[in-house]
């Protein structure tokens, strides 16, 4: 459920957009004044805001609200110069409509910055994962600073050298990472000589415990001449 929080004075206009905008997954909080809509911004996901309020300034309230949140803001009055544009822009505003409008149109670009702060979201949340040394791809679930490794809710186990091993590729995907460069980082620091073979040994024993077919792999890839990539 998405909270939006509507601040236009205009009382038949708000409860136009209200009727526009509500449906299943949205809620609409109306507020006729910048200090009712400052007791309703914590609850918000998406503020519609108007420049002329009876109490201040849209423009200042904006400043305000991009000091302390990241929410977006759609700004909505009946000024079309380019300078009020330009400066609802510059002052934070994701986007920006003049009276009159399309409700169908204000409809449109609520949803399209309410799926931009999803996404935005999501990817927030990877990379905090990331952070954190979690990564979740497909069925799998590894926690590289907890050594926990899951594979569709089933706990795997791995060798030191394993776990090393799966968090360079992992932490890579995408990418080729060469079998010397691979050998460097798992085997050789204070070490004189490593087999080479010791690295194709443990590519099958990875695969052995990950993949559905460790004969035809779908995620540990050979690049043959190079190295291994985890794919995609």
């Amino acid at each position: 459920m998405n909270n939006i929080l509507i601040v236009e004075d205009d009382r038949t206009l708000c409860e136009g957009i209200a009727i526009a905008l509500k449906d299943s997954e949205i809620n609409i909080i109306q507020s006729e004044t910048i200090a009712e809509a400052k007791r309703n911004i914590k609850s918000a996901d998406l503020i519609i805001l108007d420049i002329n309020l009876p109490d201040g300034n849209g423009l200042s309230f904006l400043k305000e609200i991009r000091n302390n949140l990241t929410l977006p803001v759609i700004m909505l009055t009946a000024n079309d110069m380019e300078t009020d544009i330009v400066t609802g822009l510059e002052n934070g505003a994701d986007d920006y409509i003049t009276k009159p409008f399309s409700l169908a149109v204000l409809r449109a670009r609520v949803h399209t910055q309410l799926r931009r702060k999803e996404a935005d979201n999501v990817d927030k949340g990877k990379e905090f994962s990331e952070k954190l040394n979690i990564i979740e791809i497909d069925d799998f679930y590894f926690d590289f600073a907890g050594m926990e490794y899951l594979k569709a809710g089933e706990s795997v186990e791995l060798s030191k050298t394993e776990q090393k091993l799966l968090k360079i590729l992992v932490l890579n995907r995408g990418h080729i990472v060469s079998r010397d460069e691979l050998i460097d980082k798992i085997w050789t620091f204070g070490a004189e000589y490593v087999d080479t073979n010791a690295l194709s040994v443990t590519i099958k024993r990875l695969r052995d415990k990950l993949e559905e077919n460790s004969a035809k792999p779908e995620y540990i890839k050979t690049v043959y001449g190079i190295g291994y990539t985890w794919e995609g």
